[in-house]
């Protein structure tokens, strides 16, 4: 072969066939890229950072274009104004329907306290179960269900006396998950005293808010007759952001204070230590209290941090938390008690957006360190 050979071009045969060859190299190095979850995790935040950027599109326009779109917005926020007044006329008209609630939520707390007996016409009610339960009776056969029930009736000594609606409140509590959590069994014997939780909303040409009152009969925890807690709402866009608006939205939370009768706070724990001196070497058994997981610490909610403090992820959560169960409670608990308390109704749709798995739910309490005097440390076992 001459030197001018050399220009001469290759075989188109082994020329596809090593561009067949080098095509199938790639795509095993793709393959076994998309493998390697160091390269997924890698994409997944460059695509994650992605979302909601600007693509540039915006920029690339006629300045005449980007003019219009000025006062598109001019207009958007026009729209935010009317929705604002929108949600403020609602929650007036909410207001003056639930002084017609009021009546029937009142006599519903009669029949649960037992002080008011319904007659067979309030009575009166068709259902299917009620339709089939001779029938059941007659072919019950499932032990464990009998033992259960009759663990019940022995609990709380059920007969044709009992008045009222024993444990309706509790029973709520207890079968709503969010509420659920709350509950510490050292709870109870003080919600089983729980007869009436109302919803009161503020009036007209007062600042907008909501108001929980949780009333109790006599019991030996605490002199309340009425625990209280108010929602603080705004429904004004934010000036920063005025195009987030989305309706009326809880800002922050006010409980008040609960006069425990003398150890009955169930918000706190008694630990006794016993400390041995530092020079002297004796010891001595010190008592001191800890804050505790509780309910009743509803009543004494976080506070959001003034001048725009950054919050850290811990207090987001706590007040993510409470505004949750505030709502809950408003919308959902208090209007349908009896379909929560027959388990017709719950907080399923609550749950969704409830997936880190936290024990504690915004109201658990983490460990608590001691701290010691001057004099003295903690004796090591």
């Amino acid at each position: 072969m001459s030197a001018g050979d050399s220009n001469i071009p290759d075989d188109p045969k082994e020329d596809a066939t090593m561009a067949t060859e080098g095509a199938v190299q790639s795509s095993n190095l793709r393959d076994e890229m998309m493998q390697n979850p160091r390269v997924l995790a890698a994409l997944q935040q460059q695509l994650d950072s992605m979302v909601g950027g600007n693509s540039g599109y915006i920029e690339s326009l006629p300045t005449a274009v980007k003019r219009r779109i000025k006062a598109l917005k001019n207009i958007q926020l026009k729209t935010c104004q009317i929705e604002c007044q929108f949600y403020k006329e609602v929650h007036e008209l909410e207001e003056k329907y639930s002084q017609q609630y009021q009546p029937l939520y009142n006599q519903r707390r009669e029949i649960v306290s037992g002080r008011y007996e319904p007659n067979d016409a309030e009575c009166e009610w068709e259902s299917e179960d009620e339709e089939d339960e001779e029938g059941d009776k007659k072919e019950a056969k499932n032990e464990e269900v009998n033992e259960i029930a009759k663990a019940v009736d022995e609990k709380l000594k059920l007969d044709e006396d009992t008045k009222g609606i024993p444990n309706f409140w509790l029973t709520i509590f207890k079968s709503s998950p969010i509420l659920q959590e709350m509950v510490q069994e050292h709870d109870e014997p003080i919600l089983e005293c729980l007869e009436d939780i109302k919803v009161l909303l503020s009036k007209k040409n007062e600042p907008m808010s909501f108001t929980l009152e949780f009333h109790f009969s006599s019991n030996p925890f605490f002199t309340n007759k009425m625990l209280s807690k108010q929602y603080k709402l705004v429904s004004e866009p934010d000036e920063s952001e005025p195009f987030s608006f989305e309706g009326p939205e809880i800002v922050s939370s006010t409980g008040c204070s609960i006069d425990w009768n003398k150890g009955k706070n169930v918000t706190v724990k008694v630990v006794k230590k016993r400390q041995k001196h530092k020079n002297k070497g004796t010891l001595r058994t010190v008592s001191k209290e800890l804050p505790d997981d509780s309910f009743f610490n509803f009543f004494d909610p976080p506070q959001v941090p003034e001048d725009d403090e950054e919050m850290d992820e811990d207090m987001e959560a706590l007040l993510a938390t409470d505004i949750e169960i505030g709502h809950l409670l408003r919308e959902r608990v208090v209007p349908r008690a009896v379909l929560f308390f027959t388990g017709e109704a719950s907080d399923d749709e609550y749950d969704e957006d409830d997936e880190d798995g936290s024990d504690n739910d915004g109201y658990g309490l983490d460990g608590a360190s001691d701290e010691n005097d001057t004099d003295y440390d903690p004796e090591v076992s």
